[in-house]
């Protein structure tokens, strides 16, 4: 199952069919076939990058020298509400 693929595997699988691609010596029917796999795989890799920005976090030494932990991708606004 493409989910439980590494990242770099599905990214370095999708790179492969994407060189395919762009030579041009397929038939339609392969061309297609291998579109429909690039586009799993590539579901599979943002799904994988989505999953690592959800468990990233930023430590933020507060003024008074205890650590807030934010979510990564927080806006500074958001910051500020704190």
């Amino acid at each position: 199952m493409e989910k439980d693929k590494k990242f770099e595997d599905a990214f370095g699988e999708l790179e492969k069919i994407v060189k395919k691609l762009e030579e041009g010596n397929l038939t339609l029917d392969e061309s297609i076939k291998l579109f429909e796999e690039g586009i799993k795989l590539s579901k599979t890799c943002s799904s994988k990058l989505e999953e690592a920005e959800k468990k990233i976090e930023i430590l933020i030494k507060a003024g008074n020298g205890t650590n807030i932990i934010r979510p990564f991708g927080e806006s500074e606004e958001e910051k500020e509400e704190d």
